[in-house]
């Protein structure tokens, strides 16, 4: 996609579809994206005429997470602390808001979905991906912690899938996130995803809006998806994280395609 919107947001009927249009960086989440996240979510949680969300990437890819080239600053530590616990707030909020949403929310996910990809694509009711997609948790390796993704994560797949996704911090294909319950269905192709998208979406406008709307409230009542008090540690971890010669260091050698100096 030409466009240079970071989120490139269509609407057919009751479909809206929200794509992540930052194809030469896999989508990876800027500022700006964030921004027009939020800016849509407020519209959509106030919207009765939208039934559902679908999330997608431009490019093949559906989010590589967090643009790191916007962690690595040269800020003072202090400053750099607040911003990073300020947006990384913010970014737990986001997948709160798009969980609560009345619409049915499906995520299609191709090739990249690493890191802040995965929140979005547990934080969505259903999810299916082509047999490109790709699943990491890779935050430890850069010397950052998955606190955001986590809680939506150990929804999803269960604490011990969880668990090991981000600790070993390894990559995942596509057969094994089905395996886990990160993916509801895997489909064969691009052409195979949109078609199950499609009959996902007809399947779900049979469905009474009011009816759809109340049965999610009643899935949020069955728990919170963390305990009271994870949204601010997690926010705040981050951000201690961030500002670490660790995370210097791991986004250097992430860049720089090597082994962090921790690695022997």
């Amino acid at each position: 996609m030409a466009d240079d919107t970071p989120l490139l947001v269509t609407r057919e009927g009751p479909v809206v579809r929200a794509t992540m249009n930052r194809p030469e960086r896999r989508n990876a989440l800027s500022e700006a994206m964030g921004a027009a996240w939020d800016r849509l979510l407020a519209e959509l949680a106030q919207d009765g005429t939208a039934r559902v969300l679908v999330i997608a990437g431009a490019g093949g890819h559906f989010c590589a997470g967090l643009d790191l080239t916007e962690v690595a600053s040269d800020e003072t530590p202090e400053r750099k602390l607040a911003r990073q616990t300020a947006r990384n707030r913010r970014t737990g909020q986001r997948f709160v808001d798009i969980s609560a949403l009345p619409q049915v929310v499906v995520a299609a996910v191709e090739g990249s979905c690493h890191a802040g990809g995965l929140g979005f694509c547990c934080a969505a009711d259903i999810a299916f991906g082509a047999a490109t997609a790709r699943f990491a948790a890779p935050e430890v390796r850069r010397g950052l912690v998955p606190a955001q993704i986590l809680p939506w994560l150990a929804r999803r797949t269960g604490r011990t899938a969880a668990t090991r996704l981000v600790l070993e911090a390894a990559v995942i294909e596509a057969a094994e996130a089905g395996r886990i319950g990160l993916l509801h269905q895997v489909l064969p192709d691009a052409a195979a995803l949109e078609a199950q998208v499609q009959r996902t979406i007809a399947a779900v406008l049979e469905g009474a809006p009011g009816a759809l709307a109340e049965t999610k409230g009643l899935l949020a009542a069955l728990g919170p998806i963390s305990p009271e008090g994870y949204a601010e540690a997690g926010a705040a971890a981050f951000a201690r994280t961030a500002s670490s010669a660790e995370a210097a260091e791991g986004i250097a050698a992430f860049k720089g395609k090597r082994k962090a100096s921790w690695v022997k």
